[in-house]
């Protein structure tokens, strides 16, 4: 069990531990469960890094995140010298296939469109993008279409869950229907629910994941 203050300060020094951050640049708030990430920082990566950094904290349920990004100097892009990067990125990344994500950039902002067999491509082509100077945000609006064709071994899906040493299989419940997984349950962070999603993802044959897990955690009245 975890006050609001003992939440605030986990958070901080997670976000502290991080090389890429300085944790003076953001202000964390933390009020049962739900955390408040502010301040300004010179990227997209480092925005991520904060918002990845206080979602893997025990105890934290939500994360809101309002930090600003502004470039300074030789950091700052127009939207076709972003796009021309982008391109160059995807292009560059073997584990993507070709031709098969699209790109439009509008004020710095990213949107990634097209069709995908695996959620590993659809996160490369995002991670491709993100460190990229200039940009201001992405939206991966890819989607996944497996040429698998053989259904979905629900069973396979659970001993993943089962070997992974940060879930409690016994609270996810793992239903399929066709190409489509949905976890059910209560875990205690999330972190672990985002685990759990990702390890369904990694199923053969999984078009979309509906991670539909609660996060359940007691705090201490402040």
């Amino acid at each position: 069990m975890k006050t609001n203050e003992d939440l605030q300060k986990d958070v901080q020094d997670a976000i502290k531990w991080e090389p890429l951050l300085n944790a003076a640049e953001i202000g964390v708030i933390a009020r049962n469960g739900v955390i408040t990430l502010t301040g300004t920082v010179d990227s997209y990566a480092k925005k991520l890094e904060a918002e990845d950094a206080a979602k893997n904290v025990g105890g934290v349920k939500a994360v809101v995140e309002k930090i600003d990004i502004r470039f300074s100097g030789t950091l700052r892009k127009d939207d076709s010298e972003i796009a021309t990067e982008v391109v160059n990125a995807l292009t560059a990344n073997w584990g993507l296939p070709k031709d098969k994500v699209h790109i439009k950039v509008e004020k710095g902002w990213v949107n990634l469109e097209g069709e995908v067999q695996w959620d590993y491509q659809k996160e490369a082509a995002k991670n491709a993008v993100k460190n990229l100077a200039g940009v201001l945000g992405v939206t991966n609006s890819i989607t996944i279409k497996s040429g698998e064709k053989d259904e979905i071994e629900k069973e396979a899906i659970e001993r993943a869950l089962l070997r992974n040493w940060s879930i409690n299989e016994d609270d996810i419940q793992v239903n399929v229907s066709a190409n489509r997984v949905t976890l059910t349950g209560i875990v205690d962070s999330m972190y672990q629910k985002n685990e759990a999603g990702r390890l369904a993802w990694n199923a053969p044959g999984v078009w979309s994941v509906d991670n539909e897990l609660v996060i359940e955690y007691d705090y201490i009245p402040a």
